[in-house]
């Protein structure tokens, strides 16, 4: 019996797929030349928003440069730390914002309009889609803003942080991004029980405040639920902490990994249960 040896041309006009890395990648970019679009088309409003927020964090440092008229240190926080803290918040907030929030924000539109059911036929997977579907181009500019006010606090204590504490605040300020994603993307997921959550949405986003002030102001029962059930002090103060070599023990950045981890897990456990109770706004 012959043996029958496969033509090299034989592979000729086979498809070859690319990777699944590539193929979000490149929907990704897609999505961010639409917002890209999006945004130019409305250039006023564009740069009022950016205005608007810059107004903002500097009510922030003004609030804290009277604030410290009257004292001299909030706990173990000097007033230039306080401002590293200040700007620290404002980049995880910011970053956070240029990425999640109005896409988190637009979830019960989609469930309450029916436009999940398009989503939920496309070959690609849905979280990501509603997650980053658009991207807030100005949050980038205000997030600048805040590394400026950040690298001034720096100079002005003197710090030289080494490459460790640099890429561990790095890190860590993913970690809170996180952290916050997943549990405002969880309160969103609320719009498959009440069709509108944007209260509760814009409601947690609020409590961003908080976590521009130093942990040490408070106690009792407020820092515990605000540190193990909204862990928003934990999200920049200990980004912060490291950078300012304020960190004694490593257990403050393994609670905030900690609090990430299960937060994400929560989060994804909440949403596939509410795609399961969903039901097409046309029927």
């Amino acid at each position: 019996m012959e043996s029958k040896v496969q033509s090299p041309k034989s592979n000729v006009g086979v498809t070859r797929h690319p990777s699944p890395v590539a193929r979000y990648l490149t929907i990704y970019g897609a999505l961010w030349k639409n917002s890209v679009t999006r945004e130019m088309s409305f250039k006023g409003n564009f740069i009022l928003w950016i205005v608007v927020e810059l107004l903002w964090f500097a009510m922030q440092l003004c609030f804290i440069g009277v604030l410290y008229l009257h004292t001299n240190s909030i706990g173990t926080w000097t007033q230039w730390q306080v401002v590293l803290l200040v700007g620290a918040s404002s980049f995880i907030q910011q970053t956070y914002q240029a990425f999640f929030l109005v896409n988190c924000t637009n979830l019960s539109e989609l469930v309450r309009t029916g436009k999940m059911d398009f989503l939920l036929m496309l070959p690609i997977n849905t979280r990501f889609l509603v997650s980053l579907r658009q991207v807030d181009l100005g949050a980038f500019v205000n997030a600048a803003f805040a590394v400026a006010i950040m690298v001034f606090a720096a100079g002005k204590l003197h710090l030289h942080p080494t490459a460790v504490q640099f890429f561990g605040f790095l890190a860590l300020c993913g970690v809170g991004i996180l952290v916050h994603y997943s549990l405002m993307f969880m309160l969103a997921a609320i719009s498959f029980w009440t069709v509108r959550a944007q209260g509760i949405v814009w409601g947690y986003y609020n409590l961003f405040n908080i976590a521009r002030l130093p942990d040490d102001a408070f106690r009792g029962v407020f820092k515990v639920v605000f540190t193990f059930v909204l862990p928003v002090l934990l999200v920049s103060n200990v980004p912060t902490r490291v950078l300012a070599d304020k960190l004694q023990s490593p257990v403050l950045w393994l609670l905030l990994l900690g609090m990430a981890v299960v937060c994400a897990l929560v989060s994804e456990w909440f949403w596939r249960l509410s795609v399961r109770r969903y039901t097409s706004a046309s029927t």
